[in-house]
């Protein structure tokens, strides 16, 4: 029988030896993802300082998929491409976005970090299908959305806050439907809200804007955080109602700072709402007669600055933090809020510039130092509260003059008889 020659033998070693010390070529940035980098960093530029984010850019480099600072790849494609440090020192990236990221179409992730990046967001981003998050916040972006970027299937996160962005948005974006979180705060984005949105999103916030109209007709049954503050909306809050059992999960209402009015929706006072932010509107009516809530650590409403009429009822007594001032509310505020600041549950309770009569402290009692009570310009010829726990815009006299008070008293019982 004919003898193995020795370097047959060792064959199979040799080649599996040569597996393990040669480089996949699996592991090397696709041609086209390469050359989309190129240009990607070819249009913006570090900003001085002493972090330089495109230090690792070498393009010389055998694999810029293991090397590049901000590029994560899965089988030689870009699939996160993180732009920028993130670094609280760092003063970000100049520049523009370059339409070649529309190219990196394996991309999951796209980040901007924080910096002065100017000019449009490319509409070649709507190639990118398997995008789920698309953060681009805090630069100088400029123009419209692309609306072809609220139909990608896959979409989780959109976050463009911060930007100089105008025009409107689209009035349906259930076409989205993966859509869970939706922040587009502090741009210069007008017309009318979207009336119908993703019926999974957990979290909207489009705030510090342009928008005006009213509420959609109906909110998202999911949703846990709504913030459309500092905007131009108008009409009544009847969609916040819980009449119909759903926003079951909503725990963070900000809409201050509009003008929105009628009466507060009594469902919203419920135990898992813990953040019910309605300062600045045209908000009338009473207090809701609810039962009172649990207290919540953190727990803050804010209905300062309305025209709310009648007494205070019991209903907030649970809130940590609880501003009413600056309304039209009358009679005597109810011990159970004394009680709450006694105790340490509630923090703040601001009723200055109100009508009311009473407050059931007597004078000379103390409160806990971490108590902030503010009952100065009320009907109260001697309030049991001094000034000193009052901010500065309430003035510095303790109580309304007498004919304030008695003008103001005279008018609502006349009017009740009507």
């Amino acid at each position: 029988m004919a003898k193995s020659s020795p370097s047959l033998l060792f064959l199979p070693l040799v080649l599996s030896l040569l597996l393990l010390i040669t480089p996949s070529t699996n592991s090397l940035t696709h041609p086209t993802d390469l050359a989309a980098l190129q240009q990607i960093k070819n249009s913006l530029t570090d900003i001085p300082s002493a972090a330089h984010f495109f230090s690792s850019w070498n393009f010389a480099a055998a694999d810029p998929c293991s090397s590049f600072a901000g590029v994560t790849c899965s089988a030689s494609r870009v699939t996160i491409l993180t732009l920028g440090t993130g670094l609280s020192d760092s003063p970000g990236l100049a520049g523009t976005l370059s339409p070649a990221i529309g190219r990196l179409t394996e991309l999951t992730q796209l980040i901007l970090f924080a910096g002065i990046v100017t000019g449009p967001i490319p509409p070649q981003l709507a190639a990118l299908h398997n995008l789920k998050v698309l953060s681009l916040t805090n630069n100088r972006l400029t123009g419209q959305i692309p609306l072809q970027i609220f139909t990608l299937p896959n979409l989780h996160t959109l976050d463009l806050s911060r930007n100089h962005l105008s025009g409107d948005i689209p009035a349906t974006i259930t076409i989205t439907p993966s859509l869970k979180v939706l922040v587009l705060a502090s741009n210069q984005l007008s017309g009318d809200l979207p009336r119908f949105l993703p019926d999974h999103l957990l979290h909207l916030d489009l705030s510090s804007n342009l928008f005006s109209g009213t509420l959609p007709p109906h909110l998202p049954p999911a949703l846990r955080y709504i913030s459309v503050s500092n905007n131009r909306l108008w009409g009544p809050l009847n969609v916040l109602d819980d009449d119909s059992s759903s926003l079951t999960e909503l725990e963070y209402i900000d809409m201050s700072m509009n003008r929105f009015s009628g009466p507060i929706p009594w469902g919203l006072l419920r135990p898992t709402v813990t953040s019910i932010l309605l300062q600045r509107n045209n908000l009338s009516g009473g207090v809701p007669q609810s039962p009172p809530w649990n207290y919540v650590v953190g727990s803050t409403v804010d209905l300062s600055h309305n025209f709310i009429t009648g007494e205070l009822t019991a209903a907030l007594t649970g809130v940590e933090s609880l501003f009413m001032n600056n309304n039209r509310l009358t009679g005597v505020v109810p011990e159970g809020y004394v009680e709450s600041v006694k105790r340490g549950t509630m923090k703040t309770l601001y009723l200055q510039h109100n009508y009311i009569t009473g407050f059931p402290l007597d004078v000379g009692s103390a409160l806990p130092d971490t108590a902030a009570v503010c009952v100065s310009y009320n009907c109260m010829a001697a309030p049991p509260v001094g000034l000193a726990a009052c901010p500065a815009s309430s003035g510095d006299q303790a109580s309304r003059p007498e004919y304030q008070c008695s003008a103001f008293h005279n008018s609502s019982t006349s009017n009740s008889f009507n």
